[in-house]
């Protein structure tokens, strides 16, 4: 798209934005029909030994991270563009923030996205849990929180020589171009998880293939939205490449910790008239709202609150953690994982990884405290 106007540019971010509103709705109705959740799958495996929904899960992440090779490999998109393409990024605050935010989401009975969508079938607890961990995401941006994570764990960097990317890391080492490699690397880590999801028993049902289908479609849709469609080679002020409705000015991709405290921004400044409506916050009232109309067409709709104390105070710590942990780790069980690890870059895999610790730690606790008690 050449010598764009204001006028167009204008036109094209609500276009963007109206797409990513529409497949945000897509997915919080999958999500509530389907129970995808990734907390829930690592309940699931440790204590039922159940896999169908992390099947699910790697499901949509094998066709999340083909899809996105293959736009990369015609050209389409490049993850070089991507808020992943980090040189060398922050371990510390990676794991720190990831082990958090895995303690978090089983406090808070789910990630950002499953508080998102209990939040649309009626869950009040989600609307306190979503309020809570804005507010902790907020200050982990730009309070307290956040100067100390900028001057104690953000200097301290690590990264591969050959960039950020693992399809680099192959490219360098058979001398491919960094799309093959993207692109071969995708292929392998995707036929592994497929032929691990496949094998599955009971798994070729159709609520499943809903799940990691419907989910990985549209975390490339989103990637497509942000990457092809919002592209401006050159835009008519700066004369610079843009990416049209997204906070960071690059391709993004679904994840929600951040949005929600960026709606708490917008709400409380917005008279300043500096705010305005980004990509990935138009995607929280669309999981919302898609969650709720697939609540009321079910008839799975019900309010619900807090009914002790002792559950509040959970939900509040869960909250708080998952916050701090998921602005830390640069990102949650979307933002960093299905839609980081879709880029196959090396931050991601350490986040992802510590989530995972930070939640079966959690977990097990919480298992072996149900024991005494019994």
């Amino acid at each position: 798209m050449q010598d764009i106007s204001l006028t167009q540019l204008q036109a094209l971010e609500r276009l963007v934005l109206w797409l990513a509103f529409g497949l945000a709705l897509a997915l919080g109705w999958i999500v509530q029909r389907t129970h995808f959740c990734t907390m829930g799958a690592l309940s699931d495996m440790l204590l039922m030994r159940d896999a169908t929904r992390l099947r699910q899960w790697a499901l949509a992440l094998a066709v999340a991270m083909l899809g996105l090779a293959g736009m990369a490999y015609v050209g389409w998109v490049s993850p070089l563009d991507t808020i992943y393409a980090l040189p060398r990024f922050p371990w510390l605050s990676y794991v720190l923030g990831g082990l958090l935010f895995g303690a978090g989401m089983v406090l808070a009975s789910g990630c950002p996205t499953k508080n998102l969508v209990r939040l649309g079938g009626g869950s009040l607890k989600a609307l306190v849990v979503l309020l809570v961990m804005g507010v902790s995401a907020l200050a982990t941006m730009r309070g307290a929180p956040g100067l100390m994570r900028v001057q104690l764990t953000d200097p301290l960097l690590a990264g591969a020589a050959s960039g950020p990317f693992l399809g680099q890391w192959l490219s360098s080492a058979l001398g491919f171009s960094s799309s093959l490699g993207l692109l071969l690397m995708a292929a392998l880590v995707s036929l592994t998880l497929l032929i691990w999801v496949w094998r599955g028993p009971g798994f070729m049902r159709a609520n499943n293939l809903l799940a990691g289908l419907g989910i990985g479609a549209i975390l490339l849709g989103v990637w497509y939205v942000s990457g092809v469609i919002g592209h401006v080679p050159e835009h008519p002020e700066t004369l610079e490449s843009v990416f049209v409705a997204t906070a960071s000015g690059r391709m993004e991709g679904l994840s929600f910790t951040g949005p929600v405290a960026q709606w708490l921004d917008a709400f409380m400044y917005q008279a300043d008239g500096r705010k305005r409506i980004t990509l990935g916050m138009v995607l929280v009232p669309g999981v919302v709202l898609g969650a709720a109309l697939s609540a009321w067409r079910s008839g799975a709709f019900r309010w619900e609150g807090f009914t002790r104390t002792s559950d509040l105070a959970r939900h509040l710590v869960g909250a708080c953690c998952m916050g701090v942990g998921g602005v830390s780790a640069m990102g949650c069980t979307f933002g960093q994982g299905l839609t980081g690890l879709s880029t196959l870059n090396w931050g991601s895999l350490v986040a992802v990884a510590a989530i995972v610790v930070g939640a079966w730690v959690t977990l097990r606790v919480q298992w072996w405290l149900a024991e005494r008690h019994v």
